[in-house]
Protein backbone atom coordinates (compact mmCIF):
# COMPACT_ATOMS: atom_id res chain seq x y z
CA UNK A 1 0.00 0.00 0.00
CA UNK A 2 1.54 3.34 -0.64
CA UNK A 3 0.98 5.99 2.22
CA UNK A 4 2.45 9.90 2.55
CA UNK A 5 3.46 11.52 5.13
CA UNK A 6 4.00 15.50 5.20
CA UNK A 7 7.54 16.10 7.23
CA UNK A 8 7.16 19.84 6.73
CA UNK A 9 4.39 22.49 5.47
CA UNK A 10 1.27 20.64 7.42
CA UNK A 11 -0.31 23.43 9.30
CA UNK A 12 2.10 25.72 8.59
CA UNK A 13 3.33 27.39 5.17
CA UNK A 14 7.05 26.96 5.20
CA UNK A 15 9.17 24.00 5.47
CA UNK A 16 7.60 21.95 2.57
CA UNK A 17 8.77 18.36 2.91
CA UNK A 18 6.58 15.24 1.30
CA UNK A 19 7.48 11.45 1.80
CA UNK A 20 5.90 9.13 -0.28
CA UNK A 21 6.46 4.84 0.09
CA UNK A 22 4.64 3.47 -3.14
CA UNK A 23 3.75 -0.79 -2.62
CA UNK A 24 7.14 -1.64 -4.84
CA UNK A 25 8.87 0.01 -2.09
CA UNK A 26 10.37 2.91 -4.03
CA UNK A 27 10.95 6.06 -1.71
CA UNK A 28 10.08 9.50 -2.84
CA UNK A 29 10.54 13.10 -1.57
CA UNK A 30 8.41 15.89 -2.88
CA UNK A 31 10.66 18.86 -2.06
CA UNK A 32 13.11 19.46 1.46
CA UNK A 33 12.56 23.19 2.85
CA UNK A 34 13.08 25.14 5.12
CA UNK A 35 10.95 26.23 8.12
CA UNK A 36 11.02 30.09 8.21
CA UNK A 37 9.47 32.90 10.66
CA UNK A 38 8.77 30.74 14.36
CA UNK A 39 9.03 27.48 12.65
CA UNK A 40 12.92 27.75 12.05
CA UNK A 41 13.59 26.35 14.95
CA UNK A 42 12.44 22.96 13.26
CA UNK A 43 15.40 22.95 11.00
CA UNK A 44 17.04 21.85 13.82
CA UNK A 45 15.10 19.19 14.33
CA UNK A 46 15.43 15.16 12.48
CA UNK A 47 14.14 14.89 9.55
CA UNK A 48 11.71 12.51 10.23
CA UNK A 49 12.99 9.83 8.33
CA UNK A 50 16.58 7.73 6.77
CA UNK A 51 17.67 10.20 4.26
CA UNK A 52 19.70 6.99 2.55
CA UNK A 53 16.74 5.74 1.77
CA UNK A 54 15.24 8.09 -0.23
CA UNK A 55 15.80 7.01 -3.91
CA UNK A 56 13.79 10.16 -5.57
CA UNK A 57 13.96 13.69 -4.87
CA UNK A 58 11.24 15.69 -6.89
CA UNK A 59 11.42 19.13 -6.79
CA UNK A 60 8.70 21.62 -7.49
CA UNK A 61 10.67 24.99 -8.01
CA UNK A 62 13.51 26.78 -6.34
CA UNK A 63 12.28 29.14 -3.55
CA UNK A 64 13.66 28.35 -0.22
CA UNK A 65 10.86 26.98 1.93
CA UNK A 66 11.33 24.09 -0.79
CA UNK A 67 14.67 23.69 -1.10
CA UNK A 68 16.20 24.65 1.72
CA UNK A 69 16.69 21.71 3.72
CA UNK A 70 17.77 19.45 0.78
CA UNK A 71 21.95 19.51 1.65
CA UNK A 72 20.63 18.06 5.61
CA UNK A 73 19.62 15.43 3.43
CA UNK A 74 23.45 15.09 1.50
CA UNK A 75 24.48 15.13 5.00
CA UNK A 76 22.23 12.54 6.35
CA UNK A 77 23.42 10.09 3.65
CA UNK A 78 21.00 10.49 0.47
CA UNK A 79 22.64 9.76 -2.75
CA UNK A 80 19.36 9.44 -4.79
CA UNK A 81 18.16 11.08 -7.79
CA UNK A 82 16.93 14.93 -8.19
CA UNK A 83 14.53 15.64 -10.78
CA UNK A 84 13.95 19.50 -11.73
CA UNK A 85 13.19 22.05 -14.83
CA UNK A 86 15.96 23.45 -16.04
CA UNK A 87 15.71 26.48 -14.60
CA UNK A 88 14.82 25.15 -10.87
CA UNK A 89 18.30 23.85 -10.68
CA UNK A 90 19.95 27.03 -11.42
CA UNK A 91 17.88 28.82 -8.97
CA UNK A 92 18.57 25.71 -6.37
CA UNK A 93 22.22 26.30 -6.90
CA UNK A 94 21.35 30.08 -6.06
CA UNK A 95 19.34 29.86 -2.87
CA UNK A 96 21.62 27.05 -1.48
CA UNK A 97 24.60 29.27 -2.29
CA UNK A 98 23.13 31.97 -0.27
CA UNK A 99 21.72 30.68 2.52
CA UNK A 100 25.12 28.57 3.51
CA UNK A 101 26.72 32.22 3.32
CA UNK A 102 24.66 34.02 5.03
CA UNK A 103 24.11 31.13 7.90
CA UNK A 104 27.91 31.17 8.06
CA UNK A 105 28.13 35.08 8.18
CA UNK A 106 25.93 34.50 11.48
CA UNK A 107 27.10 32.05 12.58
CA UNK A 108 30.63 33.97 12.77
CA UNK A 109 28.57 37.37 14.12
CA UNK A 110 26.83 35.30 17.43
CA UNK A 111 30.28 32.94 18.07
CA UNK A 112 32.13 36.22 18.28
CA UNK A 113 29.35 37.82 20.72
CA UNK A 114 28.71 34.88 22.73
CA UNK A 115 32.76 34.82 23.44
CA UNK A 116 32.78 37.84 25.16
CA UNK A 117 30.27 36.42 27.40
CA UNK A 118 31.94 32.84 27.67
CA UNK A 119 29.07 31.44 26.15
CA UNK A 120 30.24 29.76 22.66
CA UNK A 121 28.97 26.42 23.25
CA UNK A 122 25.35 28.04 23.18
CA UNK A 123 25.64 29.25 19.76
CA UNK A 124 23.96 26.80 16.89
CA UNK A 125 26.33 25.91 13.99
CA UNK A 126 25.13 26.28 10.70
CA UNK A 127 22.99 23.71 9.54
CA UNK A 128 25.38 23.56 6.01
CA UNK A 129 28.19 25.20 4.52
CA UNK A 130 28.82 26.28 0.77
CA UNK A 131 30.97 22.53 1.04
CA UNK A 132 27.77 20.51 1.69
CA UNK A 133 25.97 22.73 -0.59
CA UNK A 134 28.32 21.87 -3.54
CA UNK A 135 28.73 18.10 -2.83
CA UNK A 136 24.93 17.53 -3.21
CA UNK A 137 24.66 19.63 -6.41
CA UNK A 138 27.14 16.75 -7.32
CA UNK A 139 24.59 14.21 -6.97
CA UNK A 140 22.54 12.35 -9.69
CA UNK A 141 20.39 15.09 -11.23
CA UNK A 142 17.68 14.57 -14.14
CA UNK A 143 15.94 17.61 -15.70
CA UNK A 144 12.66 17.08 -16.81
CA UNK A 145 10.73 19.85 -18.67
CA UNK A 146 7.05 20.81 -18.77
CA UNK A 147 4.64 17.96 -20.44
CA UNK A 148 7.34 15.63 -20.10
CA UNK A 149 7.09 12.13 -18.50
CA UNK A 150 9.60 10.28 -16.65
CA UNK A 151 9.80 6.66 -14.84
CA UNK A 152 10.78 6.32 -11.34
CA UNK A 153 11.62 2.46 -12.08
CA UNK A 154 8.66 -0.31 -13.78
CA UNK A 155 5.69 1.24 -12.07
CA UNK A 156 5.88 5.22 -10.99
CA UNK A 157 5.81 7.96 -13.92
CA UNK A 158 6.00 11.61 -13.00
CA UNK A 159 5.16 14.50 -15.06
CA UNK A 160 5.78 18.32 -14.37
CA UNK A 161 3.52 20.62 -15.62
CA UNK A 162 3.51 24.66 -15.46
CA UNK A 163 2.09 26.27 -11.71
CA UNK A 164 2.63 29.61 -13.31
CA UNK A 165 4.21 30.69 -9.38
CA UNK A 166 7.92 31.50 -10.30
CA UNK A 167 10.00 30.49 -13.38
CA UNK A 168 10.79 26.67 -13.75
CA UNK A 169 7.87 25.91 -10.68
CA UNK A 170 5.67 22.58 -11.62
CA UNK A 171 3.13 20.50 -9.92
CA UNK A 172 3.70 16.94 -10.16
CA UNK A 173 1.23 14.28 -11.31
CA UNK A 174 2.44 10.64 -10.12
CA UNK A 175 1.04 7.85 -11.49
CA UNK A 176 1.99 4.82 -10.06
CA UNK A 177 0.57 0.56 -9.09
CA UNK A 178 -1.13 -0.46 -6.36
CA UNK A 179 -0.95 -3.93 -6.84
CA UNK A 180 -2.36 -4.15 -10.47
CA UNK A 181 -4.62 -0.81 -9.50
CA UNK A 182 -3.31 2.16 -11.79
CA UNK A 183 -3.39 5.10 -9.33
CA UNK A 184 -2.85 9.39 -9.49
CA UNK A 185 -1.93 11.89 -7.22
CA UNK A 186 -1.08 15.49 -7.35
CA UNK A 187 1.43 17.48 -5.60
CA UNK A 188 0.61 21.40 -6.59
CA UNK A 189 3.62 23.01 -4.86
CA UNK A 190 2.82 26.60 -5.10
CA UNK A 191 0.14 27.58 -7.70
CA UNK A 192 0.77 31.02 -9.47
CA UNK A 193 -1.54 34.01 -9.22
CA UNK A 194 -2.73 34.57 -12.58
CA UNK A 195 -3.16 38.29 -12.27
CA UNK A 196 0.58 38.50 -12.20
CA UNK A 197 1.66 39.36 -15.80
CA UNK A 198 5.03 37.66 -15.26
CA UNK A 199 4.39 33.73 -15.72
CA UNK A 200 2.05 32.39 -17.85
CA UNK A 201 -1.59 30.52 -16.14
CA UNK A 202 -0.84 27.64 -13.88
CA UNK A 203 -1.80 24.96 -16.32
CA UNK A 204 -4.43 22.10 -15.49
CA UNK A 205 -3.84 18.12 -14.21
CA UNK A 206 -5.20 15.47 -15.63
CA UNK A 207 -7.57 13.48 -13.86
CA UNK A 208 -6.53 12.51 -10.40
CA UNK A 209 -9.30 11.82 -7.23
CA UNK A 210 -6.25 12.59 -4.81
CA UNK A 211 -4.83 16.07 -4.73
CA UNK A 212 -2.28 18.05 -2.13
CA UNK A 213 -2.24 21.68 -2.63
CA UNK A 214 -1.41 24.40 -0.94
CA UNK A 215 -3.55 26.73 1.04
CA UNK A 216 -1.33 29.99 1.74
CA UNK A 217 -3.51 32.15 0.58
CA UNK A 218 -7.05 29.61 0.86
CA UNK A 219 -8.71 32.49 2.90
CA UNK A 220 -8.87 35.13 1.15
CA UNK A 221 -8.95 36.75 -2.55
CA UNK A 222 -6.06 39.27 -3.60
CA UNK A 223 -6.60 42.78 -4.62
CA UNK A 224 -6.80 43.35 -8.04
CA UNK A 225 -3.23 43.69 -9.68
CA UNK A 226 -3.93 46.51 -12.14
CA UNK A 227 -5.17 48.35 -8.47
CA UNK A 228 -1.67 47.06 -6.82
CA UNK A 229 0.64 48.15 -9.93
CA UNK A 230 -1.46 52.29 -9.30
CA UNK A 231 -0.81 51.82 -5.26
CA UNK A 232 3.02 51.14 -5.54
CA UNK A 233 3.54 53.95 -8.12
CA UNK A 234 1.22 56.55 -5.90
CA UNK A 235 3.51 55.39 -3.13
CA UNK A 236 7.21 55.50 -5.57
CA UNK A 237 6.47 58.96 -7.10
CA UNK A 238 5.11 60.37 -3.90
CA UNK A 239 8.23 59.27 -1.63
CA UNK A 240 10.00 60.67 -4.63
CA UNK A 241 8.40 63.76 -5.04
CA UNK A 242 9.30 64.76 -1.67
CA UNK A 243 12.88 64.42 -1.93
CA UNK A 244 12.35 60.51 -0.20
CA UNK A 245 13.61 57.27 -0.79
CA UNK A 246 11.86 54.02 -1.25
CA UNK A 247 12.37 51.08 0.61
CA UNK A 248 11.45 47.91 -0.82
CA UNK A 249 12.28 44.60 0.69
CA UNK A 250 12.01 42.38 -1.92
CA UNK A 251 12.59 38.30 -2.27
CA UNK A 252 15.41 37.69 -4.37
CA UNK A 253 12.68 34.84 -6.75
CA UNK A 254 10.27 36.27 -8.67
CA UNK A 255 8.86 39.70 -6.61
CA UNK A 256 12.47 41.35 -7.52
CA UNK A 257 11.93 40.81 -11.63
CA UNK A 258 7.99 41.51 -10.54
CA UNK A 259 9.20 44.95 -9.37
CA UNK A 260 11.74 45.39 -12.40
CA UNK A 261 9.42 45.00 -15.10
CA UNK A 262 6.88 47.63 -13.49
CA UNK A 263 9.69 50.25 -12.67
CA UNK A 264 10.84 49.92 -16.18
CA UNK A 265 7.49 50.44 -17.86
CA UNK A 266 7.35 53.57 -15.62
CA UNK A 267 10.25 54.44 -17.18
CA UNK A 268 9.97 53.56 -20.54
CA UNK A 269 6.40 55.87 -20.08
CA UNK A 270 8.63 58.42 -18.44
CA UNK A 271 6.26 58.08 -15.24
CA UNK A 272 9.59 57.46 -13.50
CA UNK A 273 11.26 60.61 -13.04
CA UNK A 274 14.37 60.44 -14.88
CA UNK A 275 16.94 61.47 -12.39
CA UNK A 276 15.78 58.61 -9.76
CA UNK A 277 18.37 55.72 -9.14
CA UNK A 278 16.99 52.79 -8.53
CA UNK A 279 19.65 50.40 -6.83
CA UNK A 280 18.76 46.64 -6.84
CA UNK A 281 20.95 46.01 -3.47
CA UNK A 282 21.51 41.71 -3.64
CA UNK A 283 23.82 39.64 -5.05
CA UNK A 284 21.14 36.53 -4.85
CA UNK A 285 18.52 39.19 -6.80
CA UNK A 286 21.15 39.99 -9.47
CA UNK A 287 21.71 36.41 -10.45
CA UNK A 288 18.16 35.31 -9.74
CA UNK A 289 17.35 38.02 -12.60
CA UNK A 290 20.04 36.70 -15.18
CA UNK A 291 18.17 33.49 -14.65
CA UNK A 292 15.27 34.97 -15.77
CA UNK A 293 16.69 36.73 -18.81
CA UNK A 294 17.98 33.28 -20.14
CA UNK A 295 14.78 31.42 -19.34
CA UNK A 296 12.61 34.42 -20.45
CA UNK A 297 10.48 31.58 -23.04
CA UNK A 298 9.30 30.46 -20.43
CA UNK A 299 7.79 33.68 -19.10
CA UNK A 300 4.26 34.98 -19.99
CA UNK A 301 3.37 36.18 -23.89
CA UNK A 302 3.60 39.93 -21.85
CA UNK A 303 7.23 39.33 -21.19
CA UNK A 304 8.59 37.54 -24.18
CA UNK A 305 7.41 40.43 -26.21
CA UNK A 306 9.45 43.25 -24.47
CA UNK A 307 13.08 43.42 -25.48
CA UNK A 308 14.67 43.63 -22.00
CA UNK A 309 11.69 43.41 -19.12
CA UNK A 310 14.03 43.53 -16.45
CA UNK A 311 16.72 46.44 -17.24
CA UNK A 312 16.02 49.71 -17.93
CA UNK A 313 18.01 53.50 -17.49
CA UNK A 314 19.14 54.77 -14.30
CA UNK A 315 19.09 50.73 -12.65
CA UNK A 316 22.27 50.25 -10.60
CA UNK A 317 23.30 46.64 -9.77
CA UNK A 318 25.07 46.81 -5.95
CA UNK A 319 27.26 43.54 -6.30
CA UNK A 320 29.29 43.53 -3.59
CA UNK A 321 29.46 44.96 0.59
CA UNK A 322 31.10 48.18 -0.81
CA UNK A 323 28.84 49.16 -3.15
CA UNK A 324 26.00 48.46 -0.82
CA UNK A 325 27.34 51.14 2.02
CA UNK A 326 28.39 53.53 -0.82
CA UNK A 327 24.48 53.94 -1.41
CA UNK A 328 24.05 54.98 2.48
CA UNK A 329 25.78 58.05 1.61
CA UNK A 330 23.56 59.30 -1.11
CA UNK A 331 20.44 60.82 -0.30
CA UNK A 332 17.10 61.16 -1.98
CA UNK A 333 15.21 60.80 -4.27
CA UNK A 334 15.91 57.20 -5.27
CA UNK A 335 14.33 53.61 -4.61
CA UNK A 336 16.21 50.56 -3.16
CA UNK A 337 15.17 47.13 -3.24
CA UNK A 338 16.86 44.64 -1.01
CA UNK A 339 16.93 41.32 0.52
CA UNK A 340 15.69 39.99 2.34
CA UNK A 341 11.88 39.78 1.87
CA UNK A 342 10.80 39.52 5.23
CA UNK A 343 13.30 41.28 6.87
CA UNK A 344 14.76 38.64 9.20
CA UNK A 345 18.54 39.14 7.21
CA UNK A 346 20.33 40.56 4.51
CA UNK A 347 20.90 44.36 3.37
CA UNK A 348 17.64 45.53 3.48
CA UNK A 349 18.44 45.65 7.57
CA UNK A 350 21.89 48.63 6.69
CA UNK A 351 18.91 50.54 5.02
CA UNK A 352 16.22 50.48 7.45
CA UNK A 353 19.03 51.71 10.31
CA UNK A 354 19.89 54.58 7.78
CA UNK A 355 16.68 55.47 6.53
CA UNK A 356 13.13 54.24 8.21
CA UNK A 357 13.43 56.81 11.04
CA UNK A 358 12.78 59.47 8.52
CA UNK A 359 9.48 60.99 7.71
CA UNK A 360 10.41 61.40 3.89
CA UNK A 361 11.10 57.67 3.49
CA UNK A 362 8.80 54.99 2.42
CA UNK A 363 8.75 51.34 3.27
CA UNK A 364 6.89 49.19 0.43
CA UNK A 365 6.18 45.97 1.95
CA UNK A 366 5.14 43.93 -1.54
CA UNK A 367 5.08 39.67 0.29
CA UNK A 368 4.00 37.50 2.50
CA UNK A 369 5.52 38.50 6.15
CA UNK A 370 6.18 35.00 8.50
CA UNK A 371 4.95 35.12 11.78
CA UNK A 372 7.82 35.89 14.14
CA UNK A 373 9.67 37.92 11.34
CA UNK A 374 10.72 42.15 11.45
CA UNK A 375 8.56 42.33 8.77
CA UNK A 376 5.23 40.78 10.44
CA UNK A 377 6.35 43.42 13.19
CA UNK A 378 6.37 46.63 11.20
CA UNK A 379 3.22 46.05 9.31
CA UNK A 380 1.78 45.48 12.27
CA UNK A 381 2.42 48.97 13.74
CA UNK A 382 5.50 48.65 15.94
CA UNK A 383 7.23 52.13 16.97
CA UNK A 384 10.40 50.49 17.37
CA UNK A 385 12.63 47.87 15.51
CA UNK A 386 15.88 46.85 16.72
CA UNK A 387 18.70 46.35 14.38
CA UNK A 388 22.21 45.32 15.20
CA UNK A 389 21.37 46.06 19.40
CA UNK A 390 20.24 49.65 18.16
CA UNK A 391 16.82 50.39 18.97
CA UNK A 392 15.37 52.69 15.86
CA UNK A 393 12.25 54.06 15.77
CA UNK A 394 9.66 53.71 12.57
CA UNK A 395 8.78 57.24 10.95
CA UNK A 396 8.80 55.94 7.62
CA UNK A 397 4.90 55.77 5.47
CA UNK A 398 4.21 52.03 5.93
CA UNK A 399 2.80 50.68 2.60
CA UNK A 400 1.67 46.90 2.16
CA UNK A 401 0.22 46.07 -1.02
CA UNK A 402 -0.67 41.86 -1.51
CA UNK A 403 -1.67 42.09 -4.80
CA UNK A 404 1.80 41.24 -5.87
CA UNK A 405 1.31 37.76 -4.22
CA UNK A 406 3.00 34.85 -6.76
CA UNK A 407 0.59 32.60 -5.17
CA UNK A 408 -3.24 32.03 -6.06
CA UNK A 409 -5.94 33.14 -3.69
CA UNK A 410 -8.82 31.68 -2.81
CA UNK A 411 -10.62 31.62 -6.00
CA UNK A 412 -8.09 30.47 -8.31
CA UNK A 413 -7.14 27.92 -6.29
CA UNK A 414 -10.54 26.55 -6.42
CA UNK A 415 -11.00 27.40 -10.06
CA UNK A 416 -7.44 24.73 -10.14
CA UNK A 417 -8.93 22.20 -8.30
CA UNK A 418 -12.41 22.35 -10.25
CA UNK A 419 -10.58 21.72 -13.26
CA UNK A 420 -9.84 18.10 -12.15
CA UNK A 421 -11.48 15.61 -13.67
CA UNK A 422 -12.42 12.86 -10.82
CA UNK A 423 -11.15 14.64 -8.51
CA UNK A 424 -12.17 12.72 -4.70
CA UNK A 425 -10.33 14.28 -2.04
CA UNK A 426 -8.19 17.47 -1.20
CA UNK A 427 -5.74 17.09 1.19
CA UNK A 428 -4.30 20.93 2.01
CA UNK A 429 -0.73 21.56 2.59
CA UNK A 430 1.34 24.88 3.02
CA UNK A 431 -0.92 27.34 4.80
CA UNK A 432 -1.60 28.73 8.54
CA UNK A 433 -3.79 26.22 10.43
CA UNK A 434 -6.52 29.09 10.89
CA UNK A 435 -6.60 30.46 7.13
CA UNK A 436 -7.07 26.15 6.41
CA UNK A 437 -9.95 26.06 8.36
CA UNK A 438 -11.51 29.02 6.55
CA UNK A 439 -10.46 27.20 2.98
CA UNK A 440 -11.92 23.70 4.23
CA UNK A 441 -14.96 25.17 4.79
CA UNK A 442 -14.93 26.83 1.70
CA UNK A 443 -14.10 23.90 -0.50
CA UNK A 444 -16.57 21.40 0.93
CA UNK A 445 -19.39 23.92 0.20
CA UNK A 446 -18.62 24.68 -3.24
CA UNK A 447 -16.83 21.59 -4.97
CA UNK A 448 -18.68 19.27 -2.60
CA UNK A 449 -15.29 17.38 -2.03
CA UNK A 450 -13.91 15.58 1.10
CA UNK A 451 -10.83 17.82 2.34
CA UNK A 452 -8.89 16.52 4.69
CA UNK A 453 -5.66 18.69 6.46
CA UNK A 454 -2.82 17.32 6.43
CA UNK A 455 -0.77 17.07 10.04
CA UNK A 456 2.35 17.28 10.76
CA UNK A 457 4.31 12.98 10.92
CA UNK A 458 0.36 11.81 10.00
CA UNK A 459 0.21 8.49 7.61
CA UNK A 460 -2.10 9.07 4.84
CA UNK A 461 -3.16 5.97 2.60
CA UNK A 462 -3.25 6.64 -0.99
Amino acid sequence: MTIEISYGAAEVVTGSCHFIKFDDGTKVLVDCGMFQGLDEWKNYEPLGFDPKEIDYLLVTHGHLDHVGRIPLLYKGGFRGKIIATPATFELMKIVLLDTAHLMSEDYATAFKKAQRRGEEESVKKPLYTKEDVKATLRLPRRNINYGQTIKLGSNIHVRYKDAGHIIGAAFIEIIYKDGNIQKHVVFSGDIGNQQVKLNPPPQTPFASPNVFVESTYGDRLHKDYASSVAEFKEAVLKTLKHNGTVLIPSFAIERTQQLLCILGQMSRKGELPHHTEVFLDSPMAIKTTKVYEKYKYLLSDYCKNLHEPFTFPNLRFATTTNASKRINGKKGPMIIIAGSGMCNGGRILHHFKHRIWDKRNTVIFVGYQAEGTLGREIIEGAQFIEIYGERIKVNAQIYTINGFSAHADQKELTNWLSAIDGLKKIFLIHGEEDKQHIFKKHLIQTLHKKVHIVKQGEIIHL
